[in-house]
Order: C-alpha cells, then structure tokens, then sequence
C-alpha cells in the first residue's frame, strides 16, 4: 500500500502549501497577518439574496434532493442573465447547467470530454484547474500565451499545425485569473473562426464578467456568431453577488458538450441545496445596483493599493478587470522567485500574497494580490511594505 495513486501522481506538490503553513504559524504565535493571498470574497452577500435563502429554507419541500442540473428557475434566471447582458439568446433546457461553482464545472466538463492523451492548448500563468482538470482527467497540456494578441494567433496556429495528435480544446480566461488581462470582441471573433476551421473545442472562463473597471465590460465569446456550435463557457456568482460560500456557477454553450457534462454530473451529486439555487435565481433577477456596489468597493481597493504600494516603493500595473493585481516582483527581490519572495514579505512584513509559479511555469516571476481586505488593511500593508523591505 506504499506506492502512490496513479491520478495523485499526475499532480505536483501544492505550490501554495509552504506559504500556507508559514501563515498559519504566525497566525498561531498571535501575529496580524493582511491576507491578500486567497482570493476569498469578504464583502456581506446582499441582504435580499440572503432573505431569499431563508424563506426557502423553511419550506420542507425544499430540503429535498434537488437537480443535478440545476432547478428550472434558476436555469431562466441565467438565460435572461445572458440576453439582457450579451444579448445571447441560451435554451435554459439544453445550453445551461447549474455547476458547483465554475471550478466544479470545469474539473466535470474534462471528465467529460477528455480522451487518454488528448491534447489540451490552456494559457500558462493561468487558474490551476485550466491545466490540472485536464491533467486529472488523462489529457496533455500544451502552454498558450496569456495574452490576447497576434502572438496568441500565431501559436494557436503552430500548435494546431504541429501537434499530433491535433489539440482537441483550447481554454480561455478573460479576464484573466491570475493576470487581470481581458479580450475583445475581435480577438473573439479571430479564434471562433480558426477553431471552428481547426474543429476545436473552446472552452471560456468569464468567472469576472462583472468585476470591471473604467466603464468596459468584458465580452462573452458566444457573442460571436457560430461560436455556440464549438463554445462553452463558464461564469460564477462567487464575485459578482459575493457569494464565495454558495458555490453556484454556470456553464453554458454548445448542446453536445453541455449534455455530456449533465451526464457526468448525474452520476457524481444532486445539484446545490433547492434553497441556495431559489435564492441564487432570485440574485440574476432581482436588483441589480448590488453589483455595481461590489464592483465600487473592488475598485476602490484597486486605487488605493497601486497608490500605496507606489509610495511605498512597489510599482504595480494598474488591473482593468479582476479583483486581482498581477505584481512583478520588484528588481532587487526578482532572484528569489515568487515563492521565496512570498515567504519573505510574509516574514517581515505580515503580508500575505500569491506565489505567481503557483499558477504556471511562467507566473515566477509576479505574486498574485487579491482585493479582499478593506482600504485601512490595504494601506497597513503598503506601511509594512515599505518599512520593513524598502527602507533602505
């Protein structure tokens, strides 16, 4: 019984994990640690959801096994989501499942669809289970560029043109977890066209859809005309209604793949709790200012801490989206990498962060801060920052 499970072999060590436990240990010898490692919503989810679930739950009907693919009403309720926001038209029966949150939907949707072998084209940095629901599932990972331009074109060309076998999926994610980029319309429309050519699937994670910033809300890629015969995308209420905890999530897209991941799923869970999935229904369709206020207080955040962190003597770019900042680590720190960068700023200053390699190869050079500590943390951080590691 000593040799490791095949499936846990596939995975590396957990990148966070020694950052994690540093944490805790300072925590442990009643050290304040500013947490912007996690990126954990903290914000109260709006009082008329939380109503919602409480009215629910004392109706005993609902305390039932619910649907795996999520109850009717909350399937409208996404449906009008997407025609009021994208004007994209879903078929609530066939083009929308309820997921245990996106990350749930897309670790199911590999299961689903992924072949021992399969070639998978997914971004490197990027969220891990881009990469790892696939690796989990038997597939191989092919690293993409984050970055939406005519050099994403152009390895999206030489993979397809170069691979054997030929990719089966491409992932994407705009706005970008952990980078903070997004896409356009146009960038859209140039990889539905090569794909639908290419005969390869895409696979779209818009977790971020209404964390924006500077009036330019991010595009759905379904808004491009015949990307629902090759498209599926995923979106999530955990940032946009701060509702981490509940974990709903959506995936949505092409009937084919959307019926293989029901498939999958029917085998593995009942759906979400009937309560969470009645209130989360009431959440798209009630009012909706509860969403420009959580995205207020993410920006908010975002300009105090690139202003703080600049005076402190850390310059980080500005993120137009996300409640992410994607940080080079700064010159003189740049030799540690980010995971020894991490456990150093977490030593001297009670700063917690993201090690950027923790989400790709290529992330080793950044740490990942999250927005979700108020702006007096915020600023607190910037003071440690600057006293303990730039004060020289």
């Amino acid at each position: 019984m000593s040799a490791e499970f095949h499936r846990i072999k596939q995975l590396p060590p957990y990148v966070f994990e020694s950052v994690n436990k540093l944490k805790a240990k300072y925590r442990s010898n009643g050290d304040d640690i500013i947490d912007l490692g996690m990126g954990n919503p903290d914000m109260p989810t709006p009082i008329h959801i939380r109503n919602k679930l409480i009215e629910t739950i004392n109706k005993p009907k609902t305390n039932r096994y619910s649907a795996s693919k999520g109850i009717t009403g909350l399937l409208k309720a996404q449906a009008a989501y997407y025609e009021r926001r994208f004007g994209v038209k879903l078929k609530p029966e066939s083009e929308i499942v309820a997921t245990l949150g996106s990350k749930e939907g897309f670790a199911n949707i590999a299961q689903a669809i992924t072949a021992p072998g399969d070639i998978i084209l997914a971004p490197n940095p990027t969220y891990p289970i881009h990469q790892f629901g696939f690796i989990i599932s038997g597939g191989v990972i092919r690293n993409m560029p984050i970055k939406p331009d005519e050099n994403f074109i152009r390895c999206l060309e030489n993979e397809v043109i170069n691979s054997f076998p030929k990719p089966k999926v491409l992932v994407v994610n705009y706005p970008s977890n952990p980078t903070a980029l997004s896409a356009s319309l146009d960038f859209y429309k140039e990889i539905v066209a090569f794909c639908k050519k290419h005969e390869l699937i895409i696979l779209s994670d818009l977790a971020y859809s209404e964390i924006y910033f500077d009036n330019n809300p991010p595009p759905s890629i379904l808004q491009i005309n015949g990307a629902k015969s090759i498209a599926v995308e995923f979106t999530s209420m955990s940032k946009t209604y701060a509702m981490p905890g509940w974990r709903i999530g959506f995936a949505v897209g092409n009937e084919r793949i959307i019926s293989a991941l029901i498939r999958v799923k029917s085998y593995l869970d009942y759906g979400a709790y009937t309560p969470i999935q009645v209130a989360a229904a009431a959440a798209l369709n009630g009012p909706q200012d509860c969403i420009e206020e959580i995205r207020l207080c993410y920006k908010s955040r975002r300009d105090i801490l690139i202003k703080s962190f600049a005076n402190s003597g850390w310059n980080i770019p500005e993120p137009q989206s996300s409640m992410f900042a994607w940080a080079p680590i700064p010159e003189q720190f740049k030799d540690l990498g980010s995971i020894e960068f991490s456990k150093l700023l977490l030593k001297k200053t009670k700063v917690a962060v993201s090690p950027g390699v923790g989400f790709g190869s290529e992330g080793d050079g950044h740490v990942r801060i999250a927005l979700v500590e108020n702006e007096h943390r915020v600023r607190q951080a910037a003071r440690n920052i600057k006293k303990y590691l730039f004060n020289k």
